[in-house]
């Protein structure tokens, strides 16, 4: 018997606790996105079943449409294999892409109506059931393609406020999202059928109306702006007042000068796993765009040990939509409020300088409204894991003050710490103090808080030379060597 027992060691692969005990906020949040996934071959829906209520539950069939008015090709392919990343990240499955070559998009159909005609037949060989437009409609582009096309017709804005709406967690972003997406439907309203009908009318006797019940009435459409109306009324006090805590949890930090880094980027440029790098948050990373919307702020340290805070924000894309920058302005306020801006770039992506230009084109925007002067911004290339010798010399022609990192394998991550401490404020007061060896606590703040210049243990007690802030030059003040901090 005894040669059958076997030891048993411990192993972390397969031990359940030691997993759960492990995984960070940004695993939990991963487990639970993949937790309802759709198992392949056991459907058993009927094909020839056609109503809404018994439609089966799968990935919609999508047909890609947009429209080449400017820049060159890549560009046009660029922008459409971006829309593919976007739509694959809603829940799609890209069947097929088709680009219109136009001076401007056509104003009735977007895309001309011979090209509605192609795309209706497109639509009906590959079995499409959604059409996605790489662009904004308007409501009688989308009345009108919905019309000739027989399918569901949405637009970049939508799918893009669509993956936001997936993507929410905190009771903020989940109110900033559905502000976004009501101001984006307000407009586009419409009634099928009796929703149009009035409430009240018809003749007496009759099966709609009868005494009392005469009159126009309110059709069923304004009843749904004005109720529309209301719900956008109340988001917005909403999210005044979670910016009001916001404002607090900053004044906090102002109030203890901890310098503050804003990390911006576009979206899927790696700023969730810079953050995770420097300063071990664990926030979830995953390789799709719009992963992460709630802001995330963690504490870190300099080489020399002096705290600061680094926020993860949302993600920006081309073309962002206008909805969604207002809905997240107290959000984006944390770049223009920051002491540092890191500008993570995605090094892998063809044109990266894309990119930037499409992050500072909405970093100006919220500056314009703002009225507030941007911070001193630091441009971090990520992924140069991904890159080949030839693609880094193009990206260091490309932007030459800036810092090449992979936060995926650590590349570069110690040099972009001391960078960030360089171009962090520095404490600006200069003081030479002796603090008697009673007031440890003094000393000990001195290296938290300042910038040591020298130390000298003397008799007395500690004679320093430090730089540090106005607040502490103020406690120091009683232990000036010359009567005053220099």
């Amino acid at each position: 018997m005894t040669e059958n027992i076997q030891s048993t060691e411990f192993d972390p692969e397969f031990d359940s606790t030691w997993e759960e005990e492990n995984l960070s906020t940004g695993d939990f949040e991963r487990a639970e996105r993949a937790a309802l996934r759709r198992v392949a071959g056991l459907s058993t829906e009927l094909e020839d079943i056609t109503e809404v209520e018994y439609r089966q539950l799968r990935l919609e069939r999508v047909v890609l449409v947009g429209v080449w008015t400017e820049g060159t090709a890549a560009d046009s392919d660029a922008s459409m294999a971006e829309l593919a990343r976007l739509a694959e990240t809603a829940g799609s499955e890209v069947l097929e892409g088709v680009v219109q070559r136009r001076d401007k998009p056509d104003a009735a159909t977007y895309i001309g109506s011979g090209k509605v005609s192609e795309l209706r037949d497109v639509v009906q060989s590959t079995g499409a059931d959604t059409v996605i437009c790489d662009g904004e409609l308007s409501p009688g582009q989308l009345r009108q393609l919905e019309e000739k096309l027989k399918v569901k017709v949405i637009d970049r804005t939508a799918l893009i406020l669509d993956i936001f709406a997936q993507h929410a967690r905190s009771k903020e972003g989940k109110a900033q999202v559905e502000l976004a997406q009501l101001q984006y439907l307000m407009p586009r309203l419409r009634g099928w059928g009796e929703t149009l009908s009035r409430q009240a009318g018809g003749r007496a006797g009759g099966g709609n109306g009868g005494v009392g019940l005469r009159g126009p009435g309110e059709t069923k459409i304004e009843t749904d702006r004005r109720r529309i109306r209301a719900r956008i009324s109340k988001l917005r006090r909403e999210i005044a007042a979670i910016s009001v805590i916001r404002e607090t949890k900053r004044g906090r930090r102002t109030a203890n000068e901890i310098p503050s880094i804003a990390i911006a980027g576009y979206t899927n440029a790696g700023k969730s796993s810079l953050l995770n790098a420097l300063t071990g948050a664990g926030v979830l990373v995953e390789d799709a765009l719009f992963a992460t919307l709630d802001p995330t702020t963690r504490r870190a340290l300099t080489p020399e040990g002096l705290p600061y805070t680094l926020t993860d924000t949302v993600g920006f894309v081309r073309h962002l939509p206008h909805q969604l920058v207002e809905a997240f302005r107290s959000t984006l306020e944390e770049v223009g409020q920051s002491d540092l801006l890191v500008h993570v770039v995605d090094g892998s992506d063809g044109m990266p300088e894309k990119q930037v230009k499409a992050v500072r084109e909405v970093l100006a925007e919220i500056n314009d409204k703002n009225d507030t002067p941007m911070p001193r911004e630091l441009l971090v290339v990520n992924k140069i894991d991904a890159v080949g010798d030839l693609g880094m010399a193009r990206l260091r022609h490309l932007f030459p003050d800036a810092s090449f990192v992979s936060a995926h394998s650590g590349l570069g991550i110690e040099e972009l710490r001391v960078r960030i401490a360089e171009l962090m404020p520095r404490p600006e007061v200069v003081v030479e103090a002796l603090v008697p060896y009673a007031r440890g606590e003094v000393v000990a703040r001195v290296h938290r808080d300042g910038e040591v210049l020298s130390e000298k243990h003397v008799e007395s007690g500690t004679l320093l030379s430090a730089r540090v802030r106005p607040d502490l030059a103020n406690v120091l003040e009683e232990f000036a060597t010359n009567g005053t901090p220099a």
